[in-house]
């Protein structure tokens, strides 16, 4: 499994202090986690996209590229990259040159963001938003696998004799996972073509993420991709530790209380009982973390949300030197005991490449013979 960290970028008042980063302070702050994620042993960092207040991250290839000139080892990702108001052929050509900058250490998560007003500030319509992303995504694909593209939809001018540059890394695109909250159109898509699915897994009960997942396992099967249990699987998650978890809670409440996304809402001890919010010490953390394969089964990717709502950089690095030290490496031994041996581990860029060089008819990949996921 892999284990890493993801970030959405927020510029939030820390409630203790009243004080507020600049833009600046938060980007450094970004590159930082980064850079202690791999210090620390994790496996990934990934960085959302977003392009209003009170979020800084809007142009994630420019952080991930910096970040990569930095680093030897740390897998780079996104947490969302907008696949309904970004052009694909840009996608295609951005992660493309990031791929090669970084050595294949390049991944990406689809998504359409949570931000409604997104789509006019790009000149499309939110009403198109499945649509807009089933297009699109068939789009970006052939880009990166066909040299000249001729190409004709809805939504953008055609396409003649097309070709991106630069071409994908040993001309293997990077991995994609399907990121979503609450859409099955998504997991539908992400199962049609073999794809990961990342379930953000945040803000609802467990039994949402189990039936999103079990829908997506579902589907990879009924493509042809292999069985249920095969299908690539990630899982967001948030914590906040403290050797005792009392005090865990007791510095984590204002911060909660004031969040920008669920301040001033549920309690603290509700939210933390109806979704998989973990306030505690790290071995609460450990316990519940290991629960998450009770209900998805076994899984590639787990990344956990330790920076937002305003928490200062020495208190999400505190909280990185307790994942490093004392929750990742259990978490490593406890998931792959029973773990079948059939099950994939999480795909990178030298076993994609592998996988392409295999002997033909090794590996199928029957999608093209199926129905495409936008007649679902």
């Amino acid at each position: 499994m892999q284990f890493g960290v993801f970030t959405v970028g927020d510029v939030t008042v820390d409630p203790t202090n009243g004080r507020e980063p600049t833009e600046r302070e938060r980007i450094k702050a970004m590159v930082a986690i980064a850079l202690k994620a791999e210090e620390v042993g994790l496996d990934v960092f990934a960085t959302g996209e977003h392009h209003n207040p009170p979020f800084v991250p809007s142009s994630p290839t420019t952080m991930l590229g910096y970040i990569a000139a930095k680093t030897e080892r740390l897998l780079l990702s996104t947490a969302t990259t907008l696949i309904t108001t970004n052009d694909p052929v840009k996608i295609a050509e951005d992660y493309a040159m990031l791929q090669h900058l970084a050595d294949g250490r390049v991944d990406l998560m689809m998504g359409r963001g949570n931000t409604g007003p997104v789509y006019p500030w790009f000149g499309q319509d939110i009403r198109n938003g499945i649509p807009l992303t089933i297009e699109n995504y068939d789009l970006l694909r052939r880009l990166w696998r066909e040299d000249v593209v001729n190409w004709q939809g809805k939504f953008r001018t055609p396409l003649q004799s097309f070709t991106s540059t630069p071409r994908p890394l040993d001309d293997v695109p990077p991995f994609v996972w399907h990121g979503s909250i609450r859409s099955p159109e998504i997991a539908e898509q992400a199962a049609y073509y073999g794809d990961g699915f990342f379930a953000n897994h945040i803000f609802w009960p467990k039994e949402h993420t189990q039936r999103m997942v079990g829908l997506y396992r579902e589907r990879f099967a009924h493509y042809g991709h292999g069985t249920a249990d095969q299908a690539i699987v990630g899982l967001g998650g948030q914590v906040f530790m403290r050797r005792n978890s009392q005090d865990a809670v007791r510095e984590f409440r204002p911060y909660f209380d004031n969040a920008p996304v669920y301040g001033h809402g549920p309690s603290l001890e509700d939210f933390s009982s109806q979704t998989p919010l973990t306030v505690g010490s790290p071995q609460q953390v450990i316990d519940r973390t290991l629960a998450f394969r009770e209900y998805v089964g076994d899984y590639q990717r787990q990344l956990f949300l330790i920076d937002h709502a305003g928490l200062p950089l020495k208190t999400v690095l505190e909280q990185l030197d307790m994942l490093g030290e004392e929750v990742v490496p259990v978490l490593r031994r406890e998931f792959a005991i029973g773990r079948p041996a059939h099950v994939p581990d999480a795909p990178t860029h030298a076993s994609l490449v592998a996988a392409a060089e295999a002997p033909a008819g090794a590996t199928a990949d029957h999608a093209d013979a199926a129905a495409t996921p936008a007649a679902v």
